[in-house]
């Protein structure tokens, strides 16, 4: 079995900073981790090589400081890494993200689960890796807690919002995780040992001569910020003196009541 995990890496920080000019956002000098619900994707892909057997490789897009997380990854268990980099990529919205992902996962193939978190915590869409199923043209599964495989197809179970849904589905597929699917295990001192030795492969733009260069950066980027801010919170209150509690709940039931909340 192939299994194939996307990860991010994602700022470990609420400061965060916005170029002005381009409305992206400034990753220089800024801390950096792996977004935790890829590591739930992760561990869901650790525990099928465990029980099925396989090979799981992990790809992730960014700048050369993102080798990282993809080391850490190595670090939990996974098998090959490879890091989609190219000034070209600079600026792709989560389409662009998506389709540049798409075809590095066709160079890469052939696969049979594709795994990522539920979204980023860093842009909170939820797009990237469910549109990465809609350019492969496979079924895609959200919200995923576990999965089975029972020979070519696998038995999916999923949070909606009426409970717990069970899905059979044909393979290839490709699923996204919740923190509520597993707990993400630890590297182990020797783990981490091999992965400061893993090759990580680079992907270019050149490596890619299929790709439709229109699709792809800021350019190919459908996805338009007119403008960013900080929102800005005023609160106000009122502080009670009296006597003694009995005195201070019956000021405040009162004020409640003026209030009209109660």
């Amino acid at each position: 079995m192939n299994i194939v995990v996307c990860i991010k890496q994602v700022p470990d920080t609420t400061e965060i900073k916005i170029d002005p000019v381009r409305n992206t956002l400034i990753r220089q000098g800024v801390p950096s981790i792996v977004n935790p619900f890829d590591k739930n994707a992760l561990e869901q892909a650790l525990r099928l090589k465990e029980q099925y057997g396989g090979k799981i490789t992990v790809i992730s897009m960014g700048p050369d400081q993102a080798k990282s997380a993809l080391r850490e990854a190595i670090s939990m268990g996974a098998d090959k890494a490879y890091l989609v980099t190219d000034r070209a990529f600079g600026g792709s919205d989560t389409y662009a993200t998506s389709y540049i992902l798409s075809k590095v996962i066709e160079k890469i193939g052939p696969f049979d689960i594709i795994l990522g978190g539920k979204q980023a915590i860093d842009g909170d869409t939820g797009q990237t890796a469910i549109s990465i199923a809609q350019h492969l043209g496979i079924t895609r599964l959200s919200h995923v807690l576990d999965i089975k495989i029972e020979g070519y197809k696998c038995v999916v179970k999923r949070q909606v919002e009426e409970g717990i849904e069970v899905i059979e589905a044909k393979l290839p597929i490709l699923c996204t995780l919740t923190k509520e699917s597993n707990k993400p295990r630890y590297a182990t001192i020797k783990g981490k040992l091999y992965s400061l030795k893993a090759e990580i492969e680079e992907i270019h733009l050149a490596d890619l001569p299929d790709i439709d260069t229109t699709k792809i950066g800021l350019k190919g980027s459908p996805t338009r910020v007119k403008a960013t801010f900080t929102p800005k919170r005023q609160a106000s209150g009122e502080i009670i003196e009296a006597i003694n509690p009995q005195e201070t709940a019956r000021v405040l039931v009162n004020k409640l009541k003026e209030a009209k909340l109660l």
